[in-house]
């Protein structure tokens, strides 16, 4: 006679115990910080050193130049290569890019080829990195943690962004080389602790990979033939066209008052802690609610968000407008990442996530041009208006989008053991 052993499986470790994760969202964390110290470094320097704005501009276009570039080819590439050892070679080869600066301060031969050189490296192998973490922490968690550990990654992002700018241009007034010194320390550091990782970063490759144009292809026609994921896409990426005609406005608006800068960075600085509570609440809204629900209730926040900063001036008001909308975007970065990554196979985690960043990148240069010409005709008041009469277009279409009703309920709960796995309830259906 066979016993069944009705013995129920344990329960999983709290997120918190879990020491792989803790090793790779600190680890990503210093990276991630040293990548906002140098953002802001990188200008400042060339500015000290040359007194041009021109120069400054080249060095700050060869670092978002990867943003267009790299995404996609960095998709495929991360996909077809082991996660664990590319971001140690990306965390080397910045410590390595960022000391040469280091040097040539303390050598005096700083140049703006050098400075645009580096600058391209550093975020053409963050590109990488970031590519390759995201598809790694499904890997070093459990199922239902899923939700909780992307909610702090947000958070690790928004707390850099916070920190970054102040923190660099501090320690670029101590000394020149100190940022940089700061960054190559930060390489170290997150490469020590992908050292100490025990557990893989990717599921076990059951086909080889195809050339790399092929490769590219296959990750845009999988997202294209999710129905869900390519209207949310659609939607997202007309909202990230508003917010930067939003940005320019607010820069715009405190200059014909006459307000200083220090009262501006108060609104963007407000902005970002609204950002990092948004995403501390990201979890639980995507255990609790459709994603089409919070982008439908996102975009209609949004919506009423801007229009209010259309009709307000004082510094506090903007500032808390501002925070409301940081707090919205976090939270749908948080739910929306949970929906990517889950539904998303493992082995083409990157190709997936680098077409979402790139169309989310192709979108913020329209919007920062389209931002300039509307303003210089419309003015900052009509120019907002129009931005959030527009939001509110976005949020009716999410509203009656039959692509967007495809959507399952994500319940991280019922999510199966494995991580390798595709749950039914929360598998995008074909068209």
């Amino acid at each position: 006679m066979t016993v069944l052993d009705t013995t129920p499986a344990p329960e999983p470790a709290p997120l918190r115990r879990n020491r792989d994760f803790r090793l790779l969202w600190t680890g990503a964390a210093v990276s991630f910080l040293s990548s906002r110290v140098t953002a802001v470094a990188y200008p400042l320097l060339v500015l000290w050193h040359t007194d041009s704005p021109l120069a400054a501009s080249v060095v700050s276009f060869a670092a978002l130049l990867p943003l267009l570039l790299v995404q996609l080819p960095a998709g495929a590439l991360v996909d077809r290569w082991d996660r664990r050892r590319l971001m140690i070679c990306c965390e080397a080869g910045r410590f390595l890019a960022l000391a040469t600066v280091a040097a040539a301060l303390v050598a005096g031969t700083v140049s703006v080829p050098h400075l645009a050189a580096v600058a391209f490296t550093e975020a053409t192998l963050t590109v990488f990195y970031r590519l390759a973490e995201r598809g790694a922490v499904r890997n070093v968690v459990e199922p239902g943690h899923l939700p909780a550990a992307l909610a702090a990654n947000e958070a690790r992002s928004r707390a850099a962004g916070l920190v970054g700018q102040p923190g660099g241009t501090l320690l670029h007034s101590l000394t020149r080389s100190a940022p940089f010194l700061f960054a190559a320390a930060g390489s170290l550091v997150s490469l020590g602790t992908l050292l100490l990782i025990r557990r893989p970063f990717q599921s076990e490759r059951s086909t080889a990979p195809g050339r790399l144009g092929a490769d590219v292809a296959d990750g845009i026609r999988w997202l294209w033939r999710q129905r869900f994921l390519r209207a949310a896409l659609g939607i997202v990426a007309g909202s990230n066209v508003l917010f930067q005609v939003i940005g320019l406005a607010l820069i715009l608006m405190f200059k014909e008052e006459g307000r200083s800068p220090a009262t501006l960075s108060v609104v963007f600085a407000l902005g970002g802690v609204g950002g990092l509570c948004g995403s501390l609440w990201g979890g639980r809204l995507s255990r609790r609610l459709r994603q089409r629900t919070v982008l439908v209730a996102g975009t209609t926040a949004w919506a009423a968000l801007m229009a209010g900063m259309a009709l307000v001036r004082d510094p506090f008001a903007l500032g808390a407008l501002f925070a409301g909308t940081g707090f919205v975007g976090a939270a749908f970065n948080v739910t929306a990442g949970v929906y990517q990554v889950r539904t998303t196979p493992d082995e083409m985690q990157g190709r997936v996530g680098s077409t979402a960043n790139l169309i989310g990148s192709g979108t913020n240069a329209l919007g920062a041009l389209g931002g300039g010409l509307l303003l210089t005709v419309w003015g900052t008041t009509r120019s907002v208006l129009l931005a959030a009469g527009l939001m509110a277009v976005l949020a009716a279409l999410a509203a009656v989008s039959p692509a967007l009703r495809t959507e399952e309920r994500l319940i991280a709960a019922r999510a199966p053991a494995g991580p390798d796995s595709t749950p039914e309830e929360t598998r995008c259906p074909d068209p």
